[in-house]
């Protein structure tokens, strides 16, 4: 999509005006300059509604469905977990073990840094809580097919490219995903 003010803002109000929950939202530069790429876990039945509505955002400039795509996946977490004398060494070999990284050690607390699949993602939090998950903040999904792109474009905007993707409604999310 065009990267213009309150963009965003019209995007969401039209799931909400929908009823439609946003299960996860990731908005940033894409590599084409003025354009922001939006990934959007939404479960909703039917997508190609979705779609059409997302298009008569003028801003809008392609919108790609993956759900049934080969995708690539990430989303990174940033953890704060207890960590007192007795359990900090269990904490970093938990955070070691699953491919974490540890950000910052006080007194008390470890925060760690954890990015992956949404599924290794929930795996570590689900390793770490019994340490006292004390402070969680998640990016939200994030996916990108694999391979060359075959989504159909706008009609009318043949000649916006492929890399100009706009929203993205990610496996597991829309009937039959951006």
């Amino acid at each position: 999509m065009q990267d213009r003010p309150a963009v965003l803002h019209r995007v969401v109000s039209l799931f909400r005006r929908r009823g439609y929950n946003i299960d996860s939202l990731a908005v940033g530069q894409s590599e084409a300059r003025g354009v922001s790429r939006m990934s959007l876990v939404v479960d909703a039945e039917d997508v190609e509604q979705v779609i059409k509505q997302l298009y008569r955002l003028v801003e809008v400039l392609k919108v790609t469905d993956v759900t049934g795509e080969r995708t690539v996946e990430r989303e990174t977490a940033l953890v704060k977990v207890g960590a007192l004398a007795g359990t900090r060494r269990d904490v970093v070999a938990t955070a070691s073990a699953c491919g974490a990284k540890i950000l910052d050690v006080a007194s008390s607390s470890i925060v760690i840094e954890i990015t992956g699949d949404p599924e290794e993602v929930e795996r570590f939090i689900e390793a770490v809580r019994p340490f006292g998950l004390k402070e969680m903040m998640r990016t939200g999904r994030i996916a990108m097919t694999r391979g060359a792109s075959h989504a159909p474009s706008r009609a009318g905007r043949e000649n916006v490219p492929a890399v100009a993707a706009t929203a993205r409604l990610l496996p597991g999310t829309l009937a039959p995903n951006t």
